[in-house]
């Protein structure tokens, strides 16, 4: 089992843990927390409220020195994803609006037992998948989310060279449970238990050692079909566009127009179980090479009608012909300026 090990990065969002932070020192891309102060932090967290269950374990808005925070609960068998994500904040810098913000790491004994933590910024909201069952969103919410949601995946995906720089990165979990919605409307990436990162100058692929798979509705053709080239990542980044498309399709099924929307409803969800295995999906992503249907209503609206060219365009059999994240992202910025006058950072 890894060390104890404590760290902290990403807390520009954060009033509470300023002077804390302030005294953290740099050690590459990453910062460490000094070592007397790593074996408190987690004890200065009081657990509050369970406000998620899933395989990975749970995860608890907690209160650490009267600010909310995430406080994610790592079941025993999911060690390899603990492991990973305080790996991967330990020694990136992952400062980005539309990346969760991370406080800590910790492993801590509760109840004659041993916790795995990951303490993060808390969003009330919730995921991006509870936020499309409650909310009915307009145009301009929709793009946000959508835009949020690339911007994301953009920077996650492109290697920035220097003292403060990152590896890319291919998320490899992508689905609206695994994206959190801020207050702000905008979309933020979490769970990156089984990400994957490589650097051009050295041209080494970190796959990490986690067992664990990705979720099988929002799997590339090629994953499912197993002829993805497990040795090149870009391999990663194409499959990561595939499911980045389909949670636009998502979110687009909430967007209103003429008075119309969707039910929120996962992708394939008329066509597969509400489980399904691995031959399920295989069969209608590959051999019957089915996409989530396009609602005629989105055709009668400009926006939606892009968006629904895009989101095609990240679902193309041949994993090549698929956008890049930051084509994507442009294209969105592009749509928020014409549709909405509005300033978007590239």
């Amino acid at each position: 089992m890894a060390a104890n090990r404590i760290m902290a990065g990403n807390v520009r969002e954060s009033t509470f843990d300023q002077d804390l932070f302030d005294h953290s020192c740099t050690s590459g891309s990453g910062s460490g927390l000094p070592f007397l102060v790593q074996r408190t932090v987690a004890r200065q967290i009081t657990l509050a409220e369970c406000v998620g269950k899933g395989r990975y374990g749970e995860v608890w808005r907690g209160n650490l020195q009267g600010e909310n925070v995430a406080v994610k609960i790592f079941s025993s068998r999911d060690e390899h994803s603990w492991v990973r994500e305080t790996e991967i904040y330990n020694t990136v810098s992952l400062r980005h609006e539309n990346i969760l913000g991370f406080i800590a790491s910790d492993m801590t004994s509760r109840n004659s037992s041993t916790q795995l933590w990951l303490v993060t910024h808390y969003h009330s909201s919730g995921s991006l998948y509870d936020h499309l069952h409650m909310a009915v969103l307009d145009m301009s919410s929709c793009l946000r989310l959508a835009f949020s949601a690339a911007s994301g995946l953009a920077h996650l995906h492109m290697e920035i060279v220097g003292t403060q720089g990152k590896p890319a990165i291919a998320h490899r979990d992508i689905k609206s449970k695994n994206i959190l919605v801020k207050d702000n409307g905008q979309c933020c990436f979490a769970d990156l238990g089984l990400s994957v990162m490589h650097s051009q100058l050295t041209n080494h692929l970190d796959l990490g050692h986690n067992p664990r798979v990705g979720t099988k509705r929002y799997m590339a053709p090629e994953l499912l079909d197993e002829t993805i080239h497990v040795d090149c990542f870009d391999a990663y980044k194409r499959a990561d566009v595939w499911a980045v498309g389909l949670v636009m399709w998502e979110i687009c099924r909430r967007a209103a127009s003429n008075g119309i929307v969707e039910e929120s409803k996962v992708p394939f969800h008329d066509i597969v179980p509400s489980d399904p295995s691995f031959e399920d999906m295989r069969k209608v992503v590959c051999i019957d090479q089915q996409r989530p249907s396009i609602p005629n209503r989105w055709y009668s609206d400009p926006t939606l009608a892009a968006l629904a060219q895009l989101m095609k365009e990240c679902w193309y059999q041949n994993a090549a012909a698929r956008l890049t994240a930051l084509r994507i992202k442009k294209t969105l910025a592009k749509m928020c300026s014409q549709v909405y006058c509005a300033k978007v950072d590239y």
